[in-house]
């Protein structure tokens, strides 16, 4: 059997390394490219990581991108690599442009000319975000592919534009991009300042001092919660399985308020706490509701969620015992 080639973008970060987990265990030859390099042991165990070839590459600049491509071939290009936190998007809008639009437009400049010469041609799964949505009515939901993307934040803006770049790139030269519109996911090697990983270190440091109170933002947010394992999941299968020119929700297709997910938290703790309100941690752009259907992705690849909410939990309170 031919070794299919992956090219990883952001290789190094949370998603980034989990995926490179799930396509070298199903036997992709994988590099990994991030600004950092090569992460070392975290969420990768010693075996998985020696699969993996890394490189510590910038993806905003041209030049690392084709030294990229010429030296990994792939068959498939996970472009992950992003200013992936909300606020700091927010607080640095020039460099989110920079690196969710422009990194993405350098990338599939590059593979444009490579199949015009009949060099190279990848499939390019360009990694979106459920914030694109924006504020829908409860009404709505869940929200399909073809619902209207109102973008509410500067990194939806970015990731929003990195999605019309990809499929003018399909419709006009052909090349291979598929789409995805990520909604909430976790795990292991999630940063703290993460929803579900800040409540579980939270709730396990008030455990440790005897507190009785939780702070917490915004209780009533609905949100669409995945595995991290059944996220990369769905993007291989899509690389293999997706079409070329299409957006998929990569989501539980059941929500959830935030209130109710940190009472679970608590619960798995073995805590008994009260929720309190901190204005500190809400965000005004919060759009209330937002769950997505994932009846397409399922169709077109036979993807299955099989990991839990309840297995996001544990496996974070055991990554911070």
């Amino acid at each position: 059997m031919t070794v299919r080639r992956a090219l990883v973008t952001g290789a190094g970060g949370f998603v980034g390394q989990w995926l490179c987990r799930e396509l070298a265990r199903h036997g992709w030859g994988v590099t990994g490219a991030s600004l950092e390099g090569d992460p070392g042991v975290n969420v990768l165990s010693p075996e998985d990581h020696a699969l993996i070839t890394w490189r510590r590459e910038d993806v905003t600049d041209p030049e690392a991108v084709r030294a990229m491509l010429d030296a990994s071939q792939p068959d498939a290009i996970f472009h992950l690599a992003a200013m992936a936190f909300v606020p700091a998007a927010s607080e640095d809008p020039r460099r989110a442009l920079e690196v969710n639009v422009g990194a993405a437009m350098t990338l599939l400049g590059d593979v444009r000319d490579r199949r015009a010469a009949e060099t190279l041609d990848p499939v390019v799964l360009l990694v979106g975000s459920a914030e694109q949505y924006g504020r829908h009515d409860w009404e709505a939901m869940p929200l399909t592919e073809t619902s209207e993307c109102r973008p509410r934040t500067r990194y939806a803006a970015t990731k929003m534009a990195q999605e019309v770049f990809g499929l003018e790139a399909y419709r006009a030269d052909g090349v291979k991009v598929i789409c995805t519109r990520s909604f909430n996911h976790s795990g292991q090697g999630q940063h703290s300042s993460f929803l579900l990983p800040s409540l579980v270190r939270r709730a396990l440091d008030a455990r440790a001092r005897g507190e009785q109170a939780i702070s917490i933002g915004n209780t009533t947010t609905v949100r669409d919660f995945l595995h991290v394992e059944d996220v990369v999941r769905a993007y291989a299968l899509l690389a293999e399985h997706g079409l070329a020119g299409e957006v998929y929700n990569v989501s539980s297709g059941a929500g959830t308020t935030v209130e109710r997910v940190a009472t679970e938290v608590l619960a798995a703790v073995g805590l008994h706490a009260t929720l309190t309100g901190d204005a500190a941690l809400k965000r005004v752009v919060d759009v209330p509701f937002l769950v997505g259907a994932n009846d397409k992705l399922r169709s077109d690849t036979g993807w299955v969620p099989q990991r839990t909410r309840a297995d996001i939990i544990q496996d974070l309170i055991h990554a911070a015992s």
